[in-house]
């Protein structure tokens, strides 16, 4: 079985670093299914979302870039209306996710990766880091690192 370490990177940025010899999901690739809890405990399954643009971010409640770029995700989340869906998927989840979630007024789903599952099958070497993909379940675009409205807005639009 594929181990993959985590240790938070040194330095100014809170970021995270992960080994793998995982295969690199790639653009243009179908996303990788799976099923997680959001924070009440209900089972999300990514397939349920086939038909809907989806934006899959990858983040920490410790990693200051996931936070600088998360009022712009409740920003795109609240403007687009429904036209993408956000699936944030939390990599800490023993901190208090919920706790964060209520205190920043987050009402995108938010889901627990408690055994890493999803960030080893996306590859994740770095957070924040996020994946548009589009109504067919096809891999369109990824960004490492934190995001400006204007960019997630300039993704979701690129998805049509």
């Amino acid at each position: 079985m594929l181990t993959i370490v985590i240790v938070q990177a040194m330095g100014k940025d809170d970021t995270l670093v992960a080994s793998s010899n995982a295969k690199l999901v790639e653009i243009g690739a179908s996303a990788p299914n799976f099923t997680l809890s959001d924070l009440s405990g209900k089972a999300v399954d990514l397939s349920d979302y086939k038909g809907r643009k989806v934006m899959l971010n990858f983040w920490a409640t410790w990693c200051g870039p996931c936070k600088a770029e998360m009022p712009a995700m409740q920003e795109l989340y609240t403007k687009m209306n429904g036209e993408i869906e956000i699936l944030a998927v939390n990599m800490d989840p023993k901190n208090d996710v919920a706790g964060y979630v209520a205190e920043h007024g987050l009402t995108f789903p938010v889901l627990l990766d408690e055994s890493e599952q999803v960030s080893k099958a996306y590859s994740i070497f770095s957070i924040p880091t996020s994946f548009f993909i589009d109504e067919q379940g096809i891999i369109r675009q990824k960004h490492n690192g934190s995001m400006t409205l204007e960019q997630m807005e300039e993704y979701v639009h690129k998805l049509k």
